[in-house]
């Protein structure tokens, strides 16, 4: 019997409280560090850690939570959710989002603008803003739209977004068809410095598809999206990277050929990134079989050839983040017709585990490669200061049971919404307290 409480944070740490964390292996990606220590927080920071930390004891007066042995980490980030807040509540809020997250470790999201109505100006994201202060457990940031109204015909005000607190900008759920806004995008986000990040479909391929294109969709006899829908805007928008100097992100990456895309501008030292989600590397469209509906996404889940192309991005660091395109459904979205279900699953209570089972515990990957693209690489790509265990650094902390095996229940999701095609599925490594600002917002007592 598990049993999750939480307790949202109150963003004004007081600055004189102190935080022990005793008996942990603090590991940290970015510095290579992995030793049997503590760590002292004060406020909203960390004050110091190490070895010797508290080797005689912890001063009277110091709150103290011991780890037992358990792997302390920088928060996880989450940089493609969709928290469905404002417009279609039902669905997700940022609340019931934000509490997914810190229940998957996860303390810094950022939001997908497609919401209803999008965030295009500065008075919705300053709305979405005000909300995550009122009601989130995690930091939250937001992409703006990068055309109004995400049509693809005018730029948005992208300098007031960012002054707004933008930390990049993306049509996210459609892509930027129009080649020669998309130069103008990327032109402005590098004298903004931030990242354009692109949802790589071309809508004339993918042509009112449902799933990958292949045997299994003929099987189905469900139209299909071919790879060549994604990697034909990569392609494009790589040679648009080299043309303008922006810094381009690729959302959701599903494809070997656009993989080798990213390969090749990174080899040409492009400012080129890319995230993948769980689902491309542990999933196939062998999936969509019998028409499960929770399998259906887009990007779709690809070939076997796809999915270890993804598993090789990782590994090589071509692919930098893990992130979920976190896409909350209702019942009604999904309890439908394949071809008119909704796009997406959620995965804030997913990344991690489905992340240590299939690339740490498998012995694919090490284990700082692995915690690398969910803490610090994702912090690096929309430029905040986060993913790290530093003096002075954000108290942002996730503590991680690597050995606790369990079965993924969907029902008993902290998301309002279930569409997880995990049911059942055994996995191996799970967070157990989740630290924001230096107040715990999340523990799971098992």
């Amino acid at each position: 019997m598990t049993r999750q409480t939480f307790t949202r944070p109150s963003w004004n740490t007081k600055a004189d409280r102190k935080v022990a964390y005793i008996n942990a292996r603090l590991f940290d990606a970015a510095s290579g560090l992995d030793e049997v220590g503590a760590l002292l927080t004060e406020g909203d920071r960390i004050a110091d850690f190490g070895k010797e930390l508290f080797k005689n004891g912890v001063p009277e007066g110091i709150e103290t939570v011991d780890c037992k042995g358990h792997l302390l980490s920088p928060g996880l980030l989450d940089i493609q959710v969709h928290f469905r807040e404002p417009g279609q509540e039902y669905k997700e809020t940022i609340e019931t989002g934000s509490k997914s997250a810190a229940a998957g470790g996860v303390t810094r999201v950022v939001c997908m603008p497609n919401t209803t109505p999008v965030i295009d100006n500065v008075a919705v994201l300053e709305f979405l803003n005000k909300r995550a202060k009122e009601t989130g457990y995690v930091h939250i940031h937001a992409y703006g739209a990068v055309s109004v109204g995400q049509k693809g015909e005018a730029l948005t005000e992208m300098a007031l977004l960012k002054e707004a607190g933008a930390v990049g900008f993306t049509d996210d759920g459609k892509p930027v068809m129009n080649a020669l806004l998309q130069r103008q995008a990327m032109a402005y986000c590098r004298e903004l410095g931030v990242p354009m990040a692109q949802h790589a479909e071309d809508l004339n391929l993918s042509n009112g598809g449902c799933m990958n294109e292949g045997a299994v969709a003929t099987k189905l006899g469900l139209a299909g999206i071919p790879n060549a829908s994604e990697a034909i805007i990569v392609a494009r928008d790589v040679l648009l990277a080299e043309l303008t100097g922006g810094q381009y992100h690729v959302l959701h990456i599903s494809t070997a050929e656009a993989v080798d895309q990213v390969r090749w501008a990174k080899r040409k030292g492009l400012k080129v990134t890319c995230e993948a989600a769980p689902h491309h590397f542990t999933l196939t469209d062998e999936a969509v079989e019998n028409y499960r509906t929770f399998t259906k996404m887009n990007p779709p889940l690809r070939a076997e050839k796809d999915r270890l192309a993804i598993l090789e991005g990782l590994k090589d660091g071509t692919i930098d983040a893990i992130a979920t395109d976190h896409a909350p459904h209702d019942q009604e979205s999904k309890r439908v017709p394949m071809a008119q279900a909704s796009f997406g699953i959620v995965g804030l209570e997913t990344m991690l585990p489905l992340s240590l089972t299939a690339l740490y515990h498998s012995g694919f990957m090490n284990l700082a490669d692995v915690m690398a693209t969910m803490t610090y690489k994702p912090a690096d790509i929309i430029h905040v200061e986060a993913g790290r265990i530093a003096k002075g650094a954000i108290a942002d902390l996730t503590l991680i049971d690597l050995d606790h095996e369990w079965t993924i229940t969907p029902d008993d999701f902290v998301s309002k919404s279930k569409n997880s095609p995990y049911g059942e599925y055994n996995a191996k490594g799970r967070a157990i307290r989740t630290v924001v600002g230096g107040e715990t917002v999340y523990t799971l007592d098992v």
